[in-house]
Parts: C-alpha cells; structure tokens; sequence
C-alpha cells in the first residue's frame, strides 16, 4: 500500500470525507485486510453512538439511512407519499453528521442504504441535494448512495445503476449496486420467500456490472450475494459462500490483469460467523452492513438500565428509598437514552474489530 496510515491519504480529515479522499479510504482498506462496517441510524443520538465508538479506536465508520430511517429521523408525523419526509431526513441526518461528526476526530461516510426501484424518487432528492452542495462546497452531501435493484432483472438493473452513476460521476459520488438479492426482511423490504438460487450471484453478473459502470467512474461498490440474508438466525440456518467473492475475483481479474478489481459490499453482517466475515473481506469486502445486532445493543442498554433502576421508574414520586422520593434523575432521557448509546457503541467498536478495523 502506497499509505502507512489512512491519515496519510491526500484530503483526509476528521469528520465526513467524500470522493477521492474516500475512494482512497476504500483501497486502503482493500490492500491492508480490513473493511469498514456501515452502521443504520434512525437519531442523532444512533448517529451519536457511532461517531462515540469510532472516535474511541480511532478509526474511521460509516454511518447509513435507509429509507424508512430516513423518515424516522425526521418525525414520523410528517407524510411521506412523494417521500418527501425520506428526502429530508436523510439529508437532515447527513447534515447533522456532516456538523458534529469534525469534533469526534475520525473521518465518517455518510451513506444512504437500499433504494429500490419503487423508492427511486427519495434518490432523486438526496442528489438533488447533492447538487446544491456541491454547487457552494465543491462537494457532495453524501459520501455515497446505494442502488438496489437486485429484484428486477439484471439487464434492468445495471441500466439503471449506470444511468444514475452518470449524474453521480461529476460530484466524485461512490455508487454501491447489489446483484443478486439480500434475503430476510429489512426496513419493511420482505425478501424471506425468495428462491435458493436468488441468494448467490454469478462471475458473469459480476463481470456485466464492471462492463457497465467502471467505464463511468472507478468509484462503484458491489453487494454481490454470496448467501447473504438481513437479520439474525439460528447457526447454520444461513448459508454463506464467500469463496463465490475470490471467483468473481479471478475470473475477470484474470482477463484484465489485476489482482482484485472489485470492491465488494457484506450485507446482512449481523450474526455472521466471524470466519466468514474473515474469508469475505481477504477477498475483496471493504463495507459491512451491521443493523439488526446494534438495534439490539441499543435496546438492551435500556432493557438492563431498567432491571437495575425498576423501582425508580413506577411513578413520579416514591422509590425504594421512600414513599415522597422523587425519580426525576432515572427517567430524564438524557439518563436512560445515554445506556443505549453506551451499549450501541461497545457494538459497534466490536464491528469494528470482526472487520479488523482497529
């Protein structure tokens, strides 16, 4: 690697990176053996929990909104039938990562997660947005944008991808584009029937993508599924081939002379076995999708907060400590939202060390 650090790289500073800086993030990332995990956030205080566990190692992560987190971050009040509360949130959270995030210390990707085909409007907005940035800051909003079109036939698909990559390319934007679908359920996206085969690409779809996209730009990521399937299950009820990422490797590797051209993307990271996750990222995975563990690292700070202070936490007044006490101190948000944040955090600094990102 031409870096001895990441913090070497031409541009790097703490706080949110985009285009070369952050392609160059990914190589690194690529020739040293790690990969970066990319976090679901759906409040500034999920937001807070990542940039808290990143700035403790010292390393940088990826903080991502899905569409209905995006709409979440927002307030769900609001409607959203031209998703427009989707384009605001998202770009009110990256707005709010792009402010905070310099004060933490470590450079942070701002990314936005699964747009199908129906969501495509909410895509629209965010590089609407992306444009008036980069029109007054010579960058874009987001760091990079993913496109999952997976379910509709391939040819569709990687039209598409190139078709958007297109508006994307002039603001140095990183596209990410999956092949082949994520089973399970995620952000309301029920993909539990799908068939077997549905579940691993081929070199050939691999190789289409980089036909179609690399003559646009270098900086495309592809979620190419090896067995992936969102949520957590019970072991060996998910199936992972990640040798299937090292022979889409060698096989346009082999036709264009280079060691590794892809960039690949993990999803549904969490509940995978950590030799999996090892195999996957030796061969070429430089992001990680983790959402279902630290949604349950965040709710279990709270769930424990509550078994220790439960008799603080019945009523207003009257605790263990007396009939006319009051609980104020143990029901002030600030007390019980601070567990989750402590606990999401320890998650995802452990995401971070299953990726050797430390």
């Amino acid at each position: 690697a031409e870096y001895s650090t990441f913090w070497d790289i031409a541009g790097m500073k703490p706080g949110v990176i985009t285009g070369d800086t952050a392609w160059n993030v990914l190589r690194f990332a690529k020739e040293k053996g790690f990969a970066i995990p990319a976090f679901n956030c759906t409040t500034s205080s999920v937001c807070n929990s990542v940039l808290e566990a990143g700035a403790k190692i010292g390393r940088p992560v990826m903080i991502q909104f899905s569409e209905g987190g995006s709409a979440f971050f927002c307030g769900k009040a609001l409607p959203n039938k031209q998703k427009e509360a989707s384009i605001l949130g998202a770009c009110a959270g990256a707005h709010y990562v792009r402010n905070v995030s310099p004060a933490y210390g470590v450079p942070i990707f701002v990314h936005s997660d699964h747009c199908a085909k129906k969501l495509l409007p909410w895509f629209d907005g965010m590089l609407e947005a992306d444009k008036c940035y980069f029109q007054d800051n010579k960058e874009p909003l987001f760091s990079s944008h993913m496109l999952d079109l997976s379910e509709e036939p391939h040819d569709e698909n990687i039209s598409i991808c190139a078709e958007y990559f297109k508006k994307m390319a002039p603001m140095n934007l990183i596209l990410e584009m999956e092949i082949g679908i994520t089973g399970g359920v995620e952000d309301g996206v029920d993909n539990s029937g799908v068939a077997k085969d549905k579940l691993y690409s081929t070199p050939e779809d691999t190789e289409m993508v980089w036909n179609a996209l690399s003559p646009i730009s270098e900086k495309f990521t592809i979620a190419a599924a090896f067995g992936n399937v969102h949520g957590v299950y019970k072991p060996g009820n998910v199936i992972l081939q990640p040798d299937l990422l090292d022979s889409f490797q060698k096989h346009l590797g082999a036709k264009l002379s280079v060691t590794k051209p892809f960039f690949f993307v993990f999803h549904g990271g969490s509940g995978s076995e950590k030799s999996d996750i090892d195999k996957a990222v030796s061969f070429g995975v430089v992001k990680m999708n983790v959402d279902t563990d630290t949604q349950w690292a965040y709710w279990e700070g709270l769930l424990k907060f509550y078994r220790v202070k439960m008799g603080y936490l019945q009523g207003q007044i009257g605790n263990p400590e007396g009939p006319d006490k009051p609980n104020k101190s143990n029901y002030d948000p600030r007390k019980w939202v601070r567990e989750s944040e402590v606990a999401m955090a320890n998650r995802v600094i452990e995401g971070c060390k299953d990726l050797s990102n430390v």
